[in-house]
């Protein structure tokens, strides 16, 4: 896929599941924090669950009307792209460009309805890596859905050190997925970005995950401290 910028684009919480191999006691006992979680409906439904999930992403910044609006801007560019690779997507738990569509739109519409109050509560705030306002070690994991390594052109070495090292400031494990870029192949930063955390003396292995939609794209990066 070839996107000019990144994009909002939600997924729902059995994807999160899947991405990131969570249990059922993490989603409900740990602090969890989504780093660029963007309008997915993952903190609307982890909350009604019970559990404890703060979200950041630089989109908070606007209103519910505004947010709704670039996600209806840029859902054909996303799906325009989509229909136009699909040999490089995994048609398997998703059946076909259709059922994404409908399967986002609908993780988007949930999240549009709980970010006003999601955002009074504290669960969504403006905040983006590398520079975060939270307390050492305030969070048990730290998630980071389809940003880093995904948008690799993007986002260049020294940006992935600097957001991986604040992650691991604010929190005590955490995972990235996917390991691929748009254009599914593996990250140029993944081995660089495996150097610099055995170098600091940090516990890092690289997951084989449920999920798989981008052809290659069914492995997260699990660091601890």
């Amino acid at each position: 896929m070839k996107l000019k910028n990144i994009v909002p684009w939600g997924r729902k919480l059995s994807e999160y599941k899947d991405m990131f191999n969570l249990r059922e006691d993490e989603l409900k006992n740990y602090q969890i924090l989504g780093c660029g979680d963007g309008p997915a409906s993952f903190n609307a439904e982890v909350t009604a669950l019970g559990g404890k999930v703060v979200s950041i992403d630089p989109s908070y910044q606007f209103t519910t009307k505004e947010i709704a609006s670039r996600i209806d801007e840029v859902a054909l560019e996303v799906m325009a792209e989509v229909r136009k690779k699909q040999k490089d997507f995994v048609w398997k738990n998703i059946a076909n460009p259709d059922v994404l569509y409908t399967m986002r739109m609908s993780a988007m519409q949930i999240f549009l309805e709980d970010f006003k109050e999601g955002k009074e509560q504290g669960r969504y705030k403006y905040e983006m890596l590398p520079s975060l306002s939270f307390n050492d070690a305030q969070f048990d994991l730290a998630l980071s859905s389809h940003f880093l390594f995904l948008y690799s052109e993007h986002l260049d070495k020294d940006f992935h050190f600097d957001a991986i090292d604040e992650m691991l400031r604010v929190a005590k494990e955490v995972r990235i997925f996917p390991l691929v870029t748009l254009s599914g192949e593996v990250s140029i930063y993944l081995e660089q970005v495996m150097d610099y955390l055995q170098a600091k003396g940090y516990r890092y292995e690289v997951v084989k995950t449920s999920y798989a939609f981008q052809n290659g794209g069914d492995e997260m990066l699990r660091i601890h401290h």
